[in-house]
């Protein structure tokens, strides 16, 4: 126990940002692979056991948010942070439905702003998921019928400790930035 622990400190000590060797990534191409891609991205949803963080501009897909709120009934905690323009006065958005659930953080934010003429239409363009601090869901998907079914989209599974703990970090201080919903 205790050399695998010792084990485990070095290579969190000396990581440096790269997938380990023992990554596991799965890439999905869409429409063609929209089936897959959704059932692979239920099944992770399905299979966490204590954390989701998510970012995600556009979330409108019914399916995605019934296994994000079973996910919480067993009580696994989920902060979601959703572009604040694309889901606050959308009536299709999911962020309603989910944020009366307990164990769901629901939160809103816009992007960094810039100076220039378009400083107000910054974004949060991102769509991605950590679960468990050890599997990351990420692609250009939006969480719509759309992306899963019409849209040509890249979908993406990446199993590796270490890049999940950098997303992880990266949605933690995004977090900060945004307002409750």
């Amino acid at each position: 126990m205790k050399r695998s622990l010792l084990l485990l400190t070095l290579l969190l000590l000396f990581y440096d940002g790269r997938p380990s060797l023992f990554a596991s990534v799965e890439i999905y191409t869409l429409p063609y692979q929209a089936r897959p891609a959704l059932r692979k991205m239920l099944d992770a949803i399905d299979s966490a056991h204590y954390r989701i963080d998510a970012a995600i501009y556009s979330f409108t897909h019914k399916s995605i948010a019934k296994h994000l709120a079973a996910a919480a009934r067993r009580g696994v905690r989920i902060r979601i942070l959703f572009d604040r323009s694309s889901n606050l006065h959308n009536p299709k958005s999911r962020i309603g439905y989910l944020a009366k659930y307990r164990n769901i953080d629901v939160f809103t934010l816009s992007g960094r702003h810039y100076r220039g003429p378009n400083s107000e239409k910054a974004l949060m363009h991102m769509k991605t998921m950590v679960i468990d601090n050890r599997r990351i869901v990420t692609g250009s998907a939006n969480w719509t019928y759309s992306a899963f079914g019409k849209n040509y989209e890249t979908f993406c599974i990446i199993d590796d400790y270490g890049l999940a703990r950098k997303v992880s970090s990266a949605l933690q201080r995004m977090a900060k930035e945004a307002k409750p919903y």
